[in-house]
């Protein structure tokens, strides 16, 4: 198989012009994860860790923000925007404290990269945040973790006992004249608080809300103060961009989406994991490497950025993953959370139950996402349970058009989204649901269940 530059450049220094599926990964913050003891600062250290800490420390904060920028390494979780922009945005001289928040609350239904890495690479973070403290001046840095993975956050809280005992946290580290802490703060499973100014009301003891801005963060965030706030993937990638210099990365990759990342694959597919590989790859490449989808199944639709970027379908299986080319396909590349679904699955069941949870985990600040996800919840419900009217479509597009775009955060843009997209590529299924009253799927009420089983088998 071939990595054309159309599907984003080649995979990496080395590879080749043809390679096989595999040869399209490019493991580095995966590298050593099935190492023994691979959370381990030893085993950090004997896969060059820290050493992508010792360059940046030689070099000016000022430069090292622009050689951060120049990288081109964009945010990892979900907006893509670029770090070093971001961290360039904190003012200098203000007098006040600087503060790097790494948002760790990762709970976006189908997401699943920040804390696998976490539970096997955590001093890829640690490192990172050390890092991005010297850019931009930082004294002081928080991890906000997810409280339900209770074993990530003993690996997490021993990772920065392991640094601070190595001399890499604390009082002047490496020399450098760097003083740093880090605290590990364990949330308490709001889904709104991976919205970063949620997190910051969060994190500062009230409760996780989004904030009116501006103003921004960069400007006025922890206590009021300047800060950056990134993910965990973002900042675990600065080390071996330090290490490998700017010009590896941007082997990687696409022009405006240069570097590798994590890809979440799962659901109804042979091998689901984490498959990290340059910017660009696509999901038929992703497939092969996994063996496909469970034998005898075939692609109905999938999401490439977890449930709140608008869904695909099997038409759509050579889009280049990036932020560019996700987009101009019409939905977000978003968190490369890469759920895949067969043809046994009902999209309006589906779409209810992601819809379900976006109500449910809704702040209710504004009126738009409170209301608004409440009653498309309702919809859906007497679409699937067979109590529909056609008239129903209609008014599902209204609500979720009157939420998308004019709500504090994205969280109501998430609920939109499936809805929006399912009806622009299934809206026939729909219809089937309110003419059959009830779902084609399920054998209690069509038998589109043992045809379509008769259909595979054969």
């Amino acid at each position: 198989m071939t990595l054309s530059t159309e599907y984003g450049g080649d995979a990496g220094p080395g590879t080749g012009a043809e390679a096989s599926p595999e040869k399209l990964l490019a493991p580095v913050l995966s590298a050593f994860w099935d190492d023994e003891r691979s959370w381990t600062l030893d085993t950090y250290r004997r896969n060059e860790g820290y050493e992508g800490l010792r360059k940046a420390l030689a070099m000016a904060p000022d430069d090292l923000i622009a050689y951060v920028k120049e990288s081109g390494l964009r945010g990892r979780g979900g907006a893509g925007f670029p770090t070093g922009m971001k961290w360039q945005f904190i003012p200098q001289g203000d007098g006040k404290p600087h503060y790097l928040v790494v948002n760790a609350d990762e709970s976006e239904p189908g997401t699943c990269k920040d804390i696998p890495l976490l539970f096997a690479n955590p001093h890829s973070l640690i490192e990172g945040m050390i890092i991005a403290c010297y850019a931009i001046r930082s004294s002081h840095a928080f991890i906000y973790l997810r409280g339900e993975v209770v074993p990530v956050l003993r690996r997490l809280h021993e990772a920065v006992r392991e640094a601070y005992e190595a001399g890499l946290l604390g009082k002047d580290i490496l020399g450098s004249g760097l003083d740093l802490d880090i605290t590990v703060h364990a949330g308490a499973g709001a889904y709104i608080c991976g919205e970063e100014t949620a997190l910051l009301d969060s994190l500062e003891g009230r409760r996780g809300q989004p904030r009116l801005r501006p103003p921004f963060p960069a400007v006025a965030g922890l206590y009021a103060c300047p800060t950056v706030v990134n993910n965990v993937e973002s900042i675990a990638s600065v080390p071996a961009i330090l290490l490998r210099g700017k010009d590896w990365f941007k082997s990687m990759g696409s022009e405006r989406s240069p570097g590798f990342t994590l890809y979440s694959l799962s659901g109804h597919v042979a091998a689901p994991g984490q498959y990290e590989g340059p910017l660009g790859l696509t999901l038929r490449q992703l497939l092969d490497m996994g063996g496909g989808m469970r034998p005898g199944h075939r692609l109905k639709f999938w999401t490439p950025g977890g449930s709140s970027s608008p869904l695909l379908t099997d038409a759509h299986l050579d889009v280049p993953l990036d932020y560019e080319a996700v987009g101009a396909a019409g939905s977000l590349l978003g968190t490369k959370a890469l759920q895949c679904f067969d043809e046994t699955t009902c999209v309006v069941r589906a779409v209810t139950r992601w819809t379900e949870f976006y109500a449910h985990e809704s702040c209710g600040k504004c009126t738009p996402c409170r209301e608004g996800t409440y009653w498309l919840v309702q919809l859906m419900r007497d679409m699937e349970a067979g109590h529909g009217l056609m008239s129903d479509l209609d008014k599902l597009v209204d609500i979720a058009e009157n939420i998308d775009g004019k709500s504090f955060c994205a969280l109501g843009d998430g609920a939109a989204a499936p809805i929006i997209s399912s009806l622009k590529y299934f809206r026939e299924e729909y219809e089937q649901h309110i003419t059959g009253r009830g779902c084609p799927f399920d054998p209690a009420k069509s038998t589109a269940w043992a045809d379509h089983r008769t259909e595979v088998n054969a």
